[in-house]
């Protein structure tokens, strides 16, 4: 069979299934995705035929602002169209097509591969209530925000009609669907690799002269980059309160400095900088590490040292390092809200606490703290969670598999 993967971040989601199936020998497997961040990543299995293209114009000055990322996906859509007529000239014709839709990569595709299965990876549906907008005082929403968010799902709902078949990873995110097509979407998560991602006692590394080992007193906080839609404002604002009741633990903050959602901030000014001089004179900030981005290896030895691992989000897409955590053995303390509650039992596989409540993150993260050995039962759990849900080899990768081919 022939196999087309398309996403802007390529592979994205889609980097087991597609290393899976080009190990096959009977099928062939071809990606698209966005030169710029083509190149800045190794390739996924050197059997897969990757293409790149280049977003040559976004929207324009005098497009109106609530059209502008609709326009700029109707541009993606061409080029990744361009690309599609090509590789039929060429003689390649999927029998499938998977994609995500939401920067409108295939909003022309059903056009060019009529014949072909078309299966969309629906990941979040924006709604004005009930999700992440909204959700958060400190960032209120507006009567324009939420008109602009209806126009921001236009590609969707045009993946929705034109698709045969949608994936979802959690039951959470695939209800966030008009209820219409709901029975379009299987849910079935990327999985995570739990012989990979295992709990080290062993664990250790070096950061800015400081080795940490496992046993050592180590709060850790993990996000893509530090901003709001992952609560980095709250635990920030809950560190004085962590060193009142941890004096001697270290704090260790995996993240970059952009914005990967939520609002765009001026030139030269990050939320890192923004709540460091907010909360100057009141932390401790040799103790506190932030680390950037880190290599995939350096940043699963950080979860296989950590003491009590903190996870916070809005409403909103569940994020790998989350699972992965688990995996690892973490102590997760998460916050109350879809779709962690979906996977963390408080009290069973983890802890939960309110995701504005500094006070009680910090006094249920002093008590895991200072008592490991109480909560070596929640560590088992969570592993054995993602292990029996969402584990790569036994349970996603052949549900995924199944369901493409």
């Amino acid at each position: 069979m022939n196999f087309l993967f398309v996403h802007q971040n390529f592979p994205g989601q889609f980097r087991h299934v597609a290393r899976a199936l080009a190990e096959m020998p009977q099928h062939r497997v071809v990606g698209i995705g966005e030169t710029v961040n083509l190149e800045s990543r190794p390739s996924v299995h050197p059997a897969i035929t990757v293409i790149g293209y280049r977003l040559k114009q976004g929207s324009g000055e005098g497009t109106h602002h609530y059209i502008r990322d609709f326009e700029a996906a109707i541009r993606r859509g061409q080029e990744v169209a361009r690309i599609a007529i090509e590789l039929k000239k060429k003689g390649f014709f999927p029998d499938v097509v998977t994609s995500h839709p939401a920067w409108g990569e295939s909003l022309f595709l059903r056009d060019i591969f009529p014949d072909a299965r078309h299966i969309n990876y629906f990941e979040y549906y924006y709604r004005s209530t009930g999700g992440d907008v909204g959700f958060d005082a400190e960032f209120p929403s507006t009567f324009d925000d939420r008109f602009r968010i209806r126009i921001k799902n236009s590609t969707q709902l045009h993946a929705l009609e034109s698709a045969d078949a949608g994936i979802s990873p959690t039951c959470w995110q695939q209800s966030l669907y008009p209820k219409e097509y709901l029975q379009k979407i299987r849910i079935i998560h990327e999985g995570i690799d739990t012989r990979l991602i295992v709990p080290d006692p062993e664990a250790s590394i070096e950061l800015e002269g400081h080795v940490f080992r496992h046993g050592d007193k180590v709060v850790t906080y993990v996000s893509r980059n530090l901003e709001p839609y992952r609560g980095f404002h709250i635990f920030m604002r809950t560190l004085p309160l962590i060193q009142e009741r941890c004096p001697d633990a270290r704090i260790i903050v995996v993240g970059g400095d952009g914005v990967s959602y939520g609002r765009k901030l001026p030139e030269g000014k990050t939320y890192r900088s923004i709540y460091r001089e907010e909360l100057e004179g009141r932390v401790d900030w040799s103790k506190v590490h932030f680390t950037g981005k880190l290599p995939y290896n350096k940043y699963i030895s950080i979860l296989q040292l950590s003491s009590a691992h903190v996870y916070l989000t809005y409403p909103f897409v569940l994020s790998w390092s989350m699972l992965e955590a688990m995996a690892a053995g973490c102590v997760v303390i998460g916050s109350d809200t879809a779709p962690v509650q979906e996977v963390i039992k408080h009290g069973e596989n983890g802890l939960l606490t309110d995701f504005f409540d500094s006070e009680r993150l910090a006094v249920t993260i002093g008590e895991v703290v200072a008592k490991p050995s109480q909560y070596e039962g929640i560590r088992k759990a969570a592993r054995k969670t993602i292990i029996e849900k969402y584990d790569l080899k036994t349970r996603c990768l052949p549900e995924m598999l199944n369901y493409l081919t």
